[in-house]
């Protein structure tokens, strides 16, 4: 397949699944099975994590205004009842931080896992069966609307959580990163709404966590690659014009896509919740683990 074509597929799943609920490493190597192509060359690694911060780019972005209001009303909050620690910028910190140093100190466990189908199969089926029942317990609370007597829900802005509520998303989020297929998103959403938030609340709060967590991951990554370091390395040296070329397509196509993917969420979330993704997310996995069993029958 023709490398500008191939860029563009891979920077459109990239960019559809990076933030929807599904998990974007299992389909980019799902896509590497379907399309019968290796993404594990020093430089396909390096394309891999540049679209991937293409999408990350795209919520600063879109939530440019939100983020100016955050900014602008730190430490004590808009109704100047928060501190440092519980404003929505300080409990992104808290989760970032929940999240970074255990990932980090499983960053082999991490590797091992990361091209292993069968775990990335079983990490989507089991995923959606729990997002699922998650969102279903939560549902009647949804439609009845905030101030519902008896609501188990009681968090309908990011703004109203609290510390425990943080770490406890943090905590979660590491299931993504040691269970590929998991879905980052999907962890920090599902794990918001156990504790008491609504969707709106639990998807923004998500997509806040993830800018400094991918960032971080990514930008890691993208380092070692650049000095040609780690697994399969390649130095900037190395790339010729066609492989920028590339790169560049991935990235600006990975950004489009998923900042039209973050605005469609936002919109469908608010009105009919996950069980789709759910649903979307068993018959994946269900069919990974079919086609797993057949190769090796």
């Amino acid at each position: 397949m023709n490398d500008y074509l191939l860029s563009v597929i891979l920077g459109i799943i990239e960019g559809l699944t990076e933030f929807l609920p599904v998990s974007s490493t299992a389909h980019l190597r799902i896509s590497e099975a379907v399309l019968h192509i290796s993404l594990t060359s020093g430089y396909w690694k390096m394309y891999t994590i540049v679209i991937q911060l293409g999408a990350i780019l795209c919520l600063p972005v879109y939530f440019r205004e939100r983020i100016a209001k955050f900014l602008s009303t730190f430490p004590r909050g808009e109704r100047g009842d928060r501190t440092p620690l519980t404003h929505p910028l300080g409990l992104t910190a808290v989760a970032f931080v929940v999240t970074a140093i255990p990932a980090f100190l499983l960053t082999k466990v991490i590797g091992k896992h990361l091209e292993n189908l069968k775990i990335m199969g079983a990490s989507l089926l089991i995923g959606g069966i729990v997002m699922w029942i998650i969102d279903a317990m939560n549902a009647k609370w949804e439609t009845a609307g905030q101030g519902a007597s008896g609501s188990r829900l009681h968090t309908w802005h990011m703004e109203d959580m609290s510390p425990g509520q943080s770490i406890w998303i943090g905590a979660c989020q590491i299931l993504s990163a040691v269970f590929p297929g998991t879905s980052r998103s999907m962890s920090t959403i599902g794990a918001g709404q156990l504790a008491g938030m609504s969707r709106a609340s639990a998807l923004e709060f998500s997509f806040f966590v993830s800018m400094p967590t991918m960032v971080a991951a990514t930008g890691y990554d993208l380092l070692k690659s650049v000095l040609g370091k780690g697994d399969n390395p390649i130095g900037v040296s190395q790339i010729d014009a066609h492989g920028w070329i590339v790169l560049a397509i991935g990235f600006v196509v990975s950004f489009i896509v998923a900042y039209g993917s973050v605005a469609w969420f936002m919109a469908w979330v608010r009105r009919r919740g996950f069980a789709p993704f759910a649903v979307y997310r068993i018959i994946v996995g269900a069919a990974v683990l079919f086609w797993i069993s057949r190769l090796s029958a």
